[in-house]
């Protein structure tokens, strides 16, 4: 178990796991890429913008200086959205120690390159691939924060990393399991994102729960089968990290995703419903990265196709829904 810990990122994941990781008594500090920010979290005792409504703990440390933030860290969370995280890790990346693991917790595939967030930190950072792990599954930070039971899973290709992730997130409400499929592990929790945009589309239009049943199981098929083709294990996918987290996502009102989807599925433009939406929403980047990794492999995936043509073709909702349903009639 790592009893120092470095948090790289003060949105709402970053914040909660400092305060579970404060509460089993581990040393933790936290930075943010914006120092004014970060001081009003530590002034108000809230992260009012990503977290509101709990304390924070007075043990967590908040560290505004680059060179000073992973001193002496045995382990660094990286917690920073995908689409930042190459800019985020180019500034720190000479304050990076060596042959200290990190731990990606960000969902998401980069726009240009399609690397996961780990590929990136291994190509930012010149750190080895065993030295990074991943955190992921059905953890809406709302509900770690009211300690409600959750679980997730520890990936690594490094099995010992992978272990002491572990033992160190565990918490008698949140129960970590551990996987070496990290490939895996990052794609269905980036994928999961796009299903969880057209669940929120199902819901704003009122299309029932049968649509949005077939909706999950027709999404979760082909976030498999481009897992699969990119060396994913296919039972990654009907695990935690897959459907546990797909489910989460898919169903519950505090999911950025699915509430985005949903504003557009109630007649909001793309750029209306993500100017309504405080925190980032993964899913819409990762789209466009999907669509090129599926092309890439020649791998179908309609819903991802049409959710894209959505968010950034402008075709009307009721045409990519009754496209859907006119598709060749084929086995399942």
């Amino acid at each position: 178990m790592f009893t120092n810990v470095s948090i790289i990122g003060d949105g709402a994941m970053g914040t909660v796991l400092a305060m579970l990781l404060c509460e089993k008594e581990v040393a933790v500090r936290m930075w943010g890429y914006d120092r004014d920010q970060l001081a009003q979290i530590e002034l108000c005792g809230e992260n009012k913008k990503f977290l509101p409504g709990y304390a924070i703990p007075e043990a967590l440390v908040f560290e505004p200086e680059d060179s000073l933030i992973m001193a002496g860290a045995e382990l660094v969370v990286s917690a920073v959205p995908c689409q930042f995280m190459r800019s985020v890790w180019s500034r720190l990346k000479e304050h990076f120690p060596a042959n200290v693991p990190v731990v990606s917790v960000a969902k998401g595939i980069e726009n240009q390159t399609l690397l996961r967030p780990t590929e990136i930190l291994v190509e930012v950072l010149g750190c080895e691939p065993l030295k990074c792990a991943v955190l992921s599954g059905p953890t809406i930070a709302d509900e770690l924060a009211r300690r409600l039971p959750a679980t997730a899973c520890s990936a690594s290709g490094n099995e010992e990393l992978a272990r002491e992730v572990q033992y160190t997130f565990s918490a008698p409400w949140l129960r970590i399991y551990t996987n070496r499929d990290i490939v895996g592990v990052e794609l269905a929790g980036a994928m999961k994102n796009i299903i969880a945009i057209a669940a929120g589309i199902v819901d704003g239009t009122g299309a029932g729960d049968n649509a949005k049943a077939a909706l999950l199981s027709r999404g979760l098929a082909e976030i498999t089968r481009l897992g699969i083709s990119c060396g994913a294990k296919p039972q990654t996918f009907a695990g935690l990290a897959g459907l546990g987290d797909l489910v989460t996502t898919c169903i519950s009102p505090k999911g950025r995703n699915r509430t985005f989807g949903e504003r557009i599925g109630q007649g909001q433009t793309a750029e209306e419903a993500l100017a309504a939406t405080e925190s980032v929403v993964e899913g819409v980047a990762t789209c466009q990265s999907v669509v090129s990794l599926a092309g890439r492999h020649n791998i179908e995936m309609p819903i991802t196709q049409a959710v894209y043509q959505v968010l950034f073709k402008s075709k009307p909702v009721h045409e990519a829904i009754a496209d859907l349903m006119k598709r060749k009639l084929k086995a399942e």
